[in-house]
């Protein structure tokens, strides 16, 4: 079960972090330089269809695969686990990761215009930079970075 778990949500990262790395490096400079909400719009809808899913698949099997590590939920806070450090940071990107989420979902993108690029820009990049932090805190948990 840990092989599949691990699997999928590695699966999951690559389709979450890549699609987010693609619209910071291609998609959002071309929509900041033709001054284009559209663009950024038609993106979001074709990415939102594998990337919401992929998302929810990453939290799921993160989290089965934190309880295989730690079954004790509430040891998962206890910092004299060094497991319990990548557990943790996952969490906290995660919570970051949903807030970005809910501020750009209810207060820019339904008033994205080209005076509000550059505010969902500011959602955009953070997003990609925890999504990327998230595979290396992943890495960690086998490469010991932060145990």
């Amino acid at each position: 079960m840990y092989g599949f778990l691990l699997a999928i949500h590695i699966l999951s990262a690559t389709i979450w972090t890549g699609g987010h790395i693609v619209l910071s490096l291609v998609i959002l400079p071309r929509v900041l330089k033709n001054r284009s909400p559209e663009e950024l719009l038609n993106f979001e809808s074709g990415f939102e269809k594998i990337g919401m899913p992929a998302l929810i698949i990453q939290v799921i099997s993160g989290l089965m695969l934190a309880y295989q590590l730690i079954p004790d939920v509430s040891l998962w806070f206890d910092f004299s686990n060094p497991l319990a450090h990548g557990i943790v940071a996952k969490l906290t990107l995660l919570a970051l990761t949903v807030l970005f989420a809910i501020d750009a979902r209810f207060r820019v993108i339904p008033k994205l215009s080209q005076a509000s690029l550059v505010d969902m820009a500011w959602h955009i990049i953070p997003v990609t930079l925890f999504s990327i932090l998230f595979v290396l805190v992943g890495v960690s948990f086998r490469a010991g970075w932060l145990l």
